[in-house]
């Protein structure tokens, strides 16, 4: 059965977003990644990829603007066991195809505007941050919590 893995933010600082998420929601590091016009940084609550996109001042590729002006979900990504089969049913759905030919993943437009993107299996399985990466524990969020309650 297909099921989201990815969910990415279109967002204008990168550092301090990825601040923000780490220290409020204690999500993990994964990795940081320079791809054609922007910089993808993925984060993780153990089960999601997080990406926080920023991309160039002054880009203009279709992808860069499939979502719209600046801070945004920008798309998500829903893993499938056929992609091929998978970009076939949706081009077959009327959907426009926004990536590249070729590229995977595959962007595209959902009925009514939504920017989705399929990926292969295994795409975001989550490898383990390391010690450095690492923000707040969880059970540490909680016990704090719960501390300030009492």
């Amino acid at each position: 059965m297909s099921r989201i893995v990815h969910l990415a933010l279109k967002v204008e600082d990168l550092e301090r977003t990825t601040q923000f998420y780490r220290e409020v929601f204690g999500f993990s590091e994964m990795n940081t990644d320079r791809v054609r016009d922007h910089t993808s940084r993925h984060l993780s609550d153990g089960t999601i990829d997080l990406a926080l996109i920023q991309y160039d001042a002054g880009t203009q590729s279709a992808e860069s603007r499939a979502a719209g002006e600046g801070p945004c979900i920008h798309h998500f990504a829903v893993e499938v066991a056929d992609l091929a089969g998978a970009e076939k049913r949706i081009r077959a759905l009327g959907c426009e195809i926004i990536s590249d030919p070729g590229v995977v993943p595959v962007k595209f437009r959902s009925p009514g505007g939504i920017v989705c993107e399929i990926v292969p299996e295994g795409r975001y399985k989550k490898p383990k941050a390391t010690a450095a990466k690492r923000a707040v524990p969880r059970k540490a969020v909680r016990k704090a919590a719960k501390k300030k309650k009492k």
